[in-house]
């Protein structure tokens, strides 16, 4: 029953990540929204500096965002669009350049400009705006804002765009590919009697009145979706762990009612920063710190604010994904929520289309953690545990430029297949140094699935495209039929994809290499074959 439940969870896409579409027709503001049209490609977010005050009663946010960006190219008069989705409006657009109108069009302002620019020169675009933003039904897997009450009856507010967009709320350039390098600044106004959290450092707090305003600045390059903020009765106490590159600054903001609860549990976070650091590399926002905040939903990877809902519960809401009980012994959302740091956030995907990049390397960060956290006998189990919930119900990457994800596999058999290509790099510091050097090597970056798989063919000096191909673009999974007389096995490959390149290693040191003919080699050992499970494969013995 309770393997069913993790299933069905999966499959609903009630587990990770927002809701994932099937069979979608697309349309063209999907295009406007998920291609870097004729509207985005001329111009490039270097900074947003924002401001939002939500109201509590009457569920409505207002506030600007003064958008800097630099020209790519040489061009006349032309249309800029930012992205700002229904039933929010723009109040206000200005610009340092002559503007010769704009209008809101759908979920998007155009903006026409009156005038010849010039590669390389730097303006801004400021929009003032309001609204009542789409209320999420089941953050954070349906997009929108979250506007509810703590235990005690107090105001909570946040949101949640991942999915969605931060056009949901904030009028912003919302594509993956383009990212304010330049970091943000944010301002958050609250009643007095409660606190704004954001992303990064905070920088200022000025009380005025019956309101005051609290000042984030995130000096590193953020996704947009990660720009969140949190208001509610929020209480402080920090931390610093000695990593890599120094000091790092360790900020966790918690109701206050559960200070105690957050102390103990939070606790974790030092062993997961170790352990990320030695497998990924420097955790990629010092200049940023790493912060937990107590969030109304179960928890998302917005950058340098990691949102935090798990109860104060070790496994995932007290329950292990895995089935094997491994997960049981740490916090799931600590873990993964904070994987993301490396891939998703470090590492930024370009097009929604290839998620995976996010969720398949986070997930299988939490096998990581656990072989440095644990032993490599429990990771190994826990590896092969999360297979019970892979659908192969349509392929991981999905739909390129109109915003949509693939699969909600990108998640169990995503992590299942890099667990495999470790098995055919057979080089545990290998393996390690490739993930090291793609955070090294694509530092506060957007990048495609083609640049991410080059990369670890590659570092590893295997061509690993077939296997990409097998587990990324198809539904299939590889099945090793096999039969053995003595000393010899005969075996083959069905399910895999033509030329398919995935050796396996046998008895603990023998390598055969199945293609879809049948072929047979002589064992080492005349004992009944040992086929190691770690592959992410099927075996079937025949007559």
């Amino acid at each position: 029953m309770k393997k069913l439940t993790y299933t069905l969870l999966f499959a609903s896409g009630l587990v990770f990540g927002q809701f994932f579409e099937k069979d979608k027709v697309f349309t063209k503001q999907d295009t406007l929204k998920g291609s870097n049209t004729s509207f985005r490609n001329f111009w490039d977010v270097k900074k947003y500096d924002l401001s939002v005050e939500p109201d509590f009663k009457q569920k409505s946010i207002k506030g600007y965002n003064k958008i800097s960006f630099e020209i790519t190219k040489d061009i006349a008069d032309p249309v800029f669009q930012i992205d700002l989705q229904k039933p929010m409006k723009a109040d206000k657009v200005e610009g340092d350049f002559p503007i010769a109108n704009y209008k809101q069009d759908g979920d998007f302002i155009f903006v026409t400009a009156k005038k010849k620019f010039k590669k390389g020169e730097k303006y801004t675009i400021n929009v003032t705006y309001s609204g009542t933003p789409v209320i999420a039904k089941n953050a954070p897997w349906d997009g929108g804002w979250v506007f509810t009450k703590d235990e005690k009856g107090n105001p909570w507010m946040s949101v949640a765009d991942e999915g969605i967009g931060a056009s949901i709320w904030l009028p912003t350039k919302d594509i993956w590919s383009d990212e304010p390098e330049n970091g943000i600044i944010m301002k958050i106004i609250t009643p007095n009697d409660l606190v704004g959290v954001g992303n990064g450092r905070l920088t200022d707090k000025k009380t005025e009145g019956g309101k005051t305003t609290y000042t984030w600045e995130v000096k590193n390059a953020i996704n947009a979706y990660s720009i969140i903020p949190n208001i509610g009765k929020y209480v402080n106490f920090k931390d610093t762990f000695n990593g890599e590159k120094g000091k790092l600054d360790l900020d966790y903001w918690v109701l206050d009612y559960n200070l105690e609860k957050a102390k103990k549990q939070f606790q974790q976070v030092k062993p997961m920063l170790s352990a990320f650091e030695y497998w990924f590399g420097p955790y990629p926002f010092y200049e940023d710190s790493y912060k937990l905040v107590d969030s109304p939903y179960l928890g998302m990877e917005h950058q340098s604010n990691v949102a935090y809902g798990n109860g104060y519960t070790n496994g995932y809401r007290g329950s292990d994904l895995s089935g094997t009980g491994v997960g049981l012994h740490w916090d799931y959302i600590i873990i993964h929520e904070s994987g993301h740091e490396w891939f998703a956030n470090n590492i930024t995907a370009k097009d929604q289309a290839d998620m995976w990049i996010h969720e398949s390397f986070t997930m299988y960060s939490e096998v990581l953690f656990t072989e440095k956290y644990m032993d490599k006998k429990s990771a190994d189990l826990y590896a092969m545990g999360i297979r019970g919930n892979i659908q192969n119900d349509i392929p991981i990457i999905g739909t390129y430029g109109v915003r949509n994800e693939g699969s909600g596999d990108m998640y169990p058999k995503g992590a299942s297949m890099l667990h495999t290509i470790r098995q055919v790099i057979n080089n545990n510091e290998k393996f390690r140094q490739i993930l090291r050097g793609l955070n090294k090597d694509f530092y506060h970056q957007t990048v495609t699935t083609q640049q991410i798989e080059e990369y670890m063919s590659s570092k590893s000096g295997i061509d690993l495209s077939s296997i990409f191909n097998q587990y990324l673009r198809t539904v299939k999974i590889p099945t090793l039929e096999y039969s053995q007389n003595g000393d010899s096995l005969k075996f083959r490959y069905t399910d895999g994809i033509k030329d398919l390149k995935l050796p396996l290693i046998i008895n603990g040191d023998q390598t055969i290499n199945p293609t879809e003919s049948w072929q047979t080699v002589k064992l080492k050992k005349n004992t009944p074959v040992e086929l190691n499970k770690n592959y992410y494969i099927n075996y079937k013995k025949v007559q």
